[in-house]
């Protein structure tokens, strides 16, 4: 990737912004009855990790992997959860919703991005809360999000 093309990271604003988002969405989550009962245990931390999380893969700081283990530990909080398609497709709702609230850019690039992250993710998170068993972590590496390849799907704002 070229030098002078910002991360998705830096194109939403950083960990600020992503801190707002999660925990603007997890005030959500709280209320929902869809989704709510599965973070009814959450920890007060949580929107940070998850805030931490998504910055790593969209490119900012790898927090998550230095601080609370990974991709295989966000892999490992899914297991036996049990989500369902009605649950998955709710998350989903509520974060793009969190991402209008909070002013994450809305420029089409970007949110073709992020919700195409969204989209991969919860489908990943679906799958692996069915599952019985742990995760390798030599399988697990942790994602990384962009703008799309060249020639791709994604056109980069202000790119030529």
């Amino acid at each position: 990737m070229r030098e002078d093309i910002p991360t998705l990271y830096e194109w939403a604003g950083g960990s600020e912004a992503l801190n707002r988002l999660t925990q603007t969405f997890y005030d959500k989550v709280a209320q929902d009855p869809i989704v709510g009962p599965v973070f009814r245990t959450m920890s007060p931390d949580h929107p940070a990790h998850v805030a931490a999380f998504i910055g790593e893969v969209f490119g900012g700081p790898k927090t998550y992997s230095e601080k609370f283990g990974g991709h295989r530990e966000m892999v490992m909080h899914h297991l036996g959860k049990h989500l369902t398609e009605e649950q998955r497709r709710r998350w989903i709702n509520l974060l793009a919703d969190a991402a209008d609230a909070v002013g994450l850019p809305d420029d089409p690039e970007f949110r073709s991005a992020f919700m195409g992250y969204v989209e991969w993710g919860s489908r990943l998170a679906k799958m692996n809360s069915n599952l019985g068993e742990t995760c390798d972590p030599e399988t697990e590496p942790m994602p990384v999000w962009g703008w799309g390849v060249p020639g791709g799907p994604y056109r980069v704002p202000g790119a030529k």
